[in-house]
């Protein structure tokens, strides 16, 4: 049985004609960020903005940024900002990756980049990055319906690699391999020799080998390129005669034996390379044809887009009903056998709960649908076992790759459907930035309310109940013999005037008088 008619769709805010959109990308190398316009359901790009910033340069040996680095990425942050004053929040994404991910305290760094920004910044995990990355390239190329096809996204600090088809990336593989990491790991002395790069060589195409024998097997109709060291190396080839534009593994070993001729990274002399690029191509050509290597390639396409494209057309999907979000959702309740029922039961009393204390506890959009897909995923730990399952659900989903969601997202859901029932460990959110703490909090305390109402799994309707917020306090009000005929659900409540303190909450039940709506 579909059971996709029982849950109504994410309620993103709908596009308009006319809206502007912007996507800000925090690569480990350049910072990019694309401003487009939703005109008659396509987008148009109207600005664009590029720094070379060279995050992964400045992440020293304790996973920290160094101070030169950081106050770098924060001015550039800073001019983006002005760019953005005039866009609605809602219509800006800015998605943090490798680099951002390394830092052994994020939030030390995300704190003040979200100030100097003046908005919200995204960590999305090495496969969200590539499914990005895809949508990106497939909406600037569209492919053949049936045709699949390989994309290989080289960045500063990481490599994504995606087979798709159509729209929708089907393997996704991201490898801690990057231009700029790759130089420093392999050259950082500046110094070049065929000895060195056959060594490298054999390291970096290992790393590919953990997945090429899937991806040769699924096999592909067409390869492209991605991001800044493709585009150059394509310069490169077109500049040398030795292609029309594309890369081949032939143009590749004669570019690379003319960047080894120069025997020193300050000496290279190939044509067509910027000045910016110089110091990092020769970690960028390294991983490049540790990927022809290993997944037998011979031609490869460049494409013009990248992440940030794939970001805009991610918003304009969550803008018209096409939420990747709720696809993820779904497929995880299929996967672990969650009773679609019971979690829409859930869903439908959680939301009209949400409705009632919104605005006292200025609650937003996103709030509503973390609280969502959490209601509709907070039974997900029983395919493992009853005992301890909001635990086992947790985990599954703070360390599962789920499609749509970034890093703090998965976090957020996890710590939700952690404390729906049960004692409140102090952990719980501990892992949340400052921002979230507080409404995944109150959001958390709505959802043990409505597993506790749902508990009997069965189809009657909510009582004639009131909700109050006020502050920390939570005025619950329900009618006498309503709950008298219910001993377990009073029972339960009971129970949750003395647990939800740990949530910061402080709920006050009243069965004195008959409600009225």
């Amino acid at each position: 049985m579909n059971d996709t008619h029982l849950f109504a769709p994410s309620t993103a805010l709908p596009l308009q004609d006319g809206d502007l959109l912007a996507a800000i990308d925090l690569g480990s190398n350049s910072f990019h960020m694309v401003v487009s316009r939703y005109v008659l359901g396509q987008l148009r790009v109207v600005d664009r903005l590029r720094e070379m910033v060279r995050l992964a340069e400045g992440l020293d040996s304790r996973r920290e940024l160094k101070p030169e680095v950081r106050q770098r990425a924060l001015e550039c942050l800073s001019r983006f900002g002005q760019r953005l004053r005039d866009i609605p929040p809602q219509r800006v994404r800015a998605i943090a990756t490798n680099t951002v991910r390394q830092l052994a305290a994020p939030q030390s760094f995300l704190v003040p980049a979200e100030t100097a920004l003046g908005h919200t910044i995204e960590v999305v995990s090495g496969r969200e990055e590539a499914r990005l990355v895809y949508l990106g390239v497939a909406h600037a190329q569209p492919p053949r319906p049936d045709d699949l096809r390989l994309v290989i996204d080289i960045g500063g600090g990481s490599t994504e690699c995606i087979i798709g088809r159509g729209f929708d990336a089907l393997e996704r593989e991201s490898l801690q391999a990057g231009c700029v990491a790759s130089t420093r790991r392999f050259f950082a002395d500046g110094k070049l020799s065929n000895k060195r790069w056959k060594e490298a060589l054999t390291e970096v195409t290992a790393e590919f080998q953990q997945f090429a024998g899937v991806y040769r097997h699924l096999g592909w109709d067409e390869a492209l390129g991605s991001s800044g060291t493709n585009k150059a190396i394509a310069a490169i080839c077109l500049a040398m005669k030795l292609t029309k534009g594309e890369i081949t593994a032939d143009a590749l070993a004669q570019v690379r034996e003319r960047l080894l001729m120069a025997g020193r990274i300050d000496a290279i002399d190939l044509p067509a390379l910027s000045a910016e690029r110089k110091p990092i191509i020769a970690g960028g050509l390294l991983v490049l044809e540790s990927a022809f290597t290993a997944l037998g390639l011979q031609r490869m396409g460049v494409s013009k887009a990248a992440l940030r494209e794939g970001v805009l057309h991610d918003m304009v999907g969550r803008g018209s009903g096409a939420d990747p979000r709720d696809a993820s959702v779904h497929a995880l309740m299929q996967r672990y056998g969650i009773d679609a029922a019971q979690a829409a039961r859930v869903e439908a009393t959680a939301m009209m709960l949400f409705d009632r204390v919104e605005r006292a506890w200025q609650l937003d959009r996103d709030d509503r649908l973390l609280l969502s897909w959490a209601a509709r995923l907070h039974e997900l730990g029983l395919a493992i076992a009853h005992s301890q399952y909001h635990v086992h659900g947790a985990y599954i989903l703070e360390h599962s790759d789920i499609a749509g969601f970034s890093q703090q997202a998965q976090r957020a859901l996890a710590a939700l459907v952690r404390t729906h029932r049960r004692g409140i460990p102090k952990s719980a959110f501990a892992a949340l930035p400052d921002r979230m703490q507080l409404p995944a909090r109150r959001t958390a305390a709505l959802l043990r309310l409505a597993v506790l109402f749902r508990r009997s799994h069965e189809a009657d309707g909510e009582p004639d109940m009131r909700l109050v917020a006020d502050g920390d306090a939570l005025s619950l009000s329900l009618p006498q013999r309503w709950l008298d005929a219910r001993p377990l659900l009073a029972s339960d409540l009971a129970t949750e005037i003395r647990e939800l303190p740990a949530l910061g909450i402080h709920l006050s039940l009243d069965t004195q008088v008959p409600v009225t709506a």
